[in-house]
């Protein structure tokens, strides 16, 4: 046994190195890190900015729902992904990003707040563009048998940033108010871009822009590879409706403190446990990635969390706390599982609609999750919902732990695509 934990240890350990040692990779982590961080900082500030501005908590509330709602419209916002060079895209995102944070410094009453959700929108809309053109470039980039260890590093970093950016943003805003988090986040963004045009990736020249209607044919082509994919397709559902129960699970964690006898502050010591548990479990993913594949992977992730979630309903706060760490180990393994897979099965050319269409598919259903458990929490005593939501998630891992289809058989879905066959 000792001998197998050892030689397993060397196996992940030596990916770890192999993935740090790449230098597009090393570059590209070295980016989400920076630009994490000042993210993270900015979406805790904004919410307490509006609060102390209005004493609003609908008003602070809307700030999540600026920065996510552009998400609804992320495969039309991912096809631009496929239309330009993603490394220049990279780079001119987060420039701009940089520029249009200093426009902050003018909000300072109740009657200027617009220009902040202005901002959060349009910052949204351009993690959308981001992410789609990241995760593609990354598919060229980066070695195919690391994609599995460079999203879980890249899910550490992550978490990383969650950890210790949400305090510092708070620090510097009780210190010197909203707009000098807004300049720090800024500044990340710009050594963000700076790191990203050290890339070194060749790149086709992309097509120019289409007209409207080719737009929303072209966008429609990713949602059509995503369905037709018989790999793919399991793997995007599981996620979805994993973080539709997620967003369910959130909505009830404040009656779990309020249950245990403590005050709403000790919600944060249960998603500091949660951020430690998806750290750890970034650190392990390529491995297990190689060992189990994605769907296994993904399916025992979600039967963790199933069981993690059933058992925060026990009035004991060492269960409770224990039961977020399994959550922040359960809960990313399909989306790494998802993400890497979209990356390694799909064209090139398609790869920047696909993605941001998988990530609509994926993180939209929170907003839905979170609304849908904010009205049961008030009809329904959350040990009951906590103990439901368990049992139901782990009904929907039976299908990804059936057998797996084979590699020739998706790349049959693949190869019959119509946008293999026109993927412009």
């Amino acid at each position: 046994m000792t001998t197998w934990i050892r030689k397993r240890t060397r196996t992940r350990t030596w990916a770890v190195a192999r993935v740090l040692k790449d230098r597009n990779a090393g570059l590209y982590l070295g980016g989400v890190v920076v630009s994490g961080f000042g993210s993270s900082a900015m979406w805790l500030v904004s919410g307490i900015w509006v609060k102390d501005l209005t004493g609003s908590d609908g008003l602070a509330a809307l700030c999540v729902f600026a920065l996510w709602a552009p998400t609804l419209i992320g495969p039309a916002l991912g096809t631009l992904a496929d239309r330009t060079r993603r490394r220049p895209l990279l780079v001119w995102t987060n420039l701009g990003l940089a520029a249009l944070l200093l426009s902050l410094f003018a909000v300072d009453s109740p009657g200027t707040l617009w220009i902040l959700f202005a901002v959060l929108l349009v910052y949204g809309a351009a993690g959308v563009v981001h992410d789609a053109a990241e995760s593609a470039l990354v598919a060229t980039a980066v070695d195919p048998q690391l994609l599995g260890d460079f999203n879980g590093l890249r899910m550490t970093a992550n978490e990383g940033m969650k950890l210790l950016a949400p305090l510092a943003g708070a620090g510097l805003y009780a210190a010197y108010g909203g707009a000098r988090v807004a300049l720090l986040d800024a500044l990340t963004f710009a050594l963000a871009a700076g790191l990203y045009t050290l890339l070194r990736v060749p790149e086709p020249k992309r097509l120019t822009a289409p007209a409207p209607a080719d737009w929303r044919a072209q966008t429609a082509e990713g949602a059509r590879y995503l369905w037709g994919h018989v790999a793919l397709r399991p793997l995007v559902l599981a996620g979805g409706t994993t973080m539709l129960f997620s967003g369910l699970n959130g909505a009830l964690i404040y009656a779990v403190a309020e249950g245990l006898g403590h005050s709403p502050a000790y919600v944060g010591v249960l998603y500091v446990a949660q951020g430690v548990g998806s750290v750890a479990v970034g650190l392990v993913a390529g491995p297990l990635l190689r060992r189990l594949g994605e769907r296994r992977f993904a399916g025992y992730g979600i039967a963790l969390t199933a069981v993690a979630v059933a058992a925060r309903a026990l009035p004991y706060d060492a269960v409770v706390i224990a039961s977020a760490a399994a959550v922040g180990v359960g809960l990313p393994c399909v989306l790494i599982a998802a993400l890497t897979a979209v990356q390694r099965e799909t064209p090139d050319a398609l790869l920047g609609r696909t993605t941001a269409t998988a990530n609509t598919l994926l993180f939209a259903p929170t907003a839905v999750g979170l609304a849908l458990g904010a009205g049961l929490v008030e009809l329904v005593d959350h040990r009951v919902l906590l103990a439901v939501l368990g049992l139901v998630r782990l009904v929907t891992v039976v299908p990804l732990l059936r057998s797996q289809p084979s590699r020739a058989s998706a790349s049959v879905t693949s190869d019959t695509s119509s946008s293999d066959a026109n993927p412009a």
